[in-house]
């Protein structure tokens, strides 16, 4: 056990949602909240599109999502699903026959924009081949892409406009008898993507997919990502989140995962805990941690690490983290096990004797969960 457990006055209670199924992947009810990303290189590129999903997935996204805007795209798709160690989500637009393709190729999910998708029968066609192949069904609103008649009803993109596409598209597929869908209502603004998912969380029962679309590139999408999706997530509203950055795929995965760990709602990998450091360091902090980031990333067992300059709070951080290290005088410091003082170590080797501390932790754990699982 570490010493990273929860405690009463940090618990979220999460909006109760039906459970459907992405592949193997469940979505909503008592599920982990799992993270997303998409693809973008061309999906008729099948070697680098399947690099990139595995990169996404070696970084710990649950559900990757891919673009199949024509129909060479499809085609690459069955392949694609076939060497895919993650289910597949098909983003589809504008044409109706590119979801029912996709479906017919394996992929898990079919995400379709209930205002560029076409008509009412359109839709139908496409749940039928989404019943038939067993893919779940998101519905993606965007406010960007509003039907006509909602932006002539309310003049311009609301949280009420998007709300009632949602809901709109949910009794067609309600209608067909199609229960295995969640929903989306992205916008880019920050405070109407908010305002939409709370009321959308009030008005169905369906897993939520949590998104700021369009947030920008890494540091901004990820401060929008962050204040908007932590904002609901503390709420207890989402099932799934996907961060939309103009950036690596596998930055929206690490991007996802710490908002949820922040929030104590995902636990995966290292959670480094580290000072902005000052005068007072001693020792270079910044680039301790950025070695210890990239050399760390491997680790997927849920544990934290303190790295911290001095020792003003130096000691009072490694008390609540499994591995510590707090910089001291002469070329040294204090290294932390299990929040106690354990030994001193120097800087120069301080590096290499952390990931090694890490890595013995890690095993620890893996061995003692193994232990507990054979037991159950």
């Amino acid at each position: 056990m570490t010493l990273n457990h929860i405690r009463p006055w940090r618990n979220i209670y999460r909006r109760q949602s039906r459970q459907i199924m992405v592949g193997n992947v469940p979505v909503g009810g008592d599920a982990p909240i799992s993270v997303q990303t998409m693809t973008n290189t061309l999906t008729t590129d099948v070697a680098a599109t399947v690099a990139q999903i595995q990169r996404a997935a070696e970084a710990g996204a649950d559900i990757v999502r891919v673009s199949v805007p024509d129909e060479a795209s499809a085609r690459a798709l069955r392949e694609i699903v076939r060497e895919s160690p993650v289910p597949l989500v098909a983003d589809i637009h504008f044409h109706y026959k590119r979801g029912i393709e996709a479906a017919e190729a394996g992929a898990a999910c079919l995400r379709i924009n209930p205002g560029n998708i076409g008509s009412p029968e359109r839709v139908r066609e496409v749940i039928a081949a989404a019943r038939d192949h067993g893919c779940s069904i998101r519905i993606g609103v965007n406010a960007g892409s509003l039907e006509k008649h909602l932006l002539e009803k309310y003049g311009e993109p609301t949280p009420d406009a998007m709300v009632e596409s949602g809901m709109e598209h949910i009794r067609i597929l309600q209608d067909n008898d199609f229960h295995n869908f969640k929903i989306s209502v992205k916008a880019s603004d920050v405070f109407m993507a908010a305002a939409a998912y709370q009321q959308l969380a009030e008005a169905t029962d369906a897993p939520i997919h949590l998104g700021i679309t369009e947030a920008g590139g890494l540091t901004s999408g990820t401060i929008k990502s962050a204040i908007g999706l932590g904002n609901l997530l503390w709420m207890g509203i989402g099932d799934t989140i996907r961060v939309s950055l103009s950036a690596d795929p596998v930055e929206e995965v690490k991007v996802g995962y710490e908002i949820l760990k922040s929030l104590g709602l995902r636990h995966r990998g290292v959670n480094i805990i580290s000072c902005p450091s000052c005068a007072r360091q001693g020792f270079d902090v910044i680039k301790t941690v950025e070695t210890l980031e990239e050399r760390l990333a491997h680790i997927k067992t849920p544990m934290s690490l303190s790295i911290i300059g001095c020792v003003v709070n130096g000691p009072g951080e490694a008390l609540m983290t499994d591995v510590g290290f707090t910089g001291g005088g002469a070329g040294s410091g204090m290294v932390y096990l299990a929040g106690k003082a354990s030994h001193k170590m120097s800087n120069a080797q301080m590096v290499d004797h952390i990931v090694e501390q890490v890595e013995k932790k890690a095993a620890e754990i893996d061995a003692a969960n193994a232990e507990q699982g054979a037991g159950a």
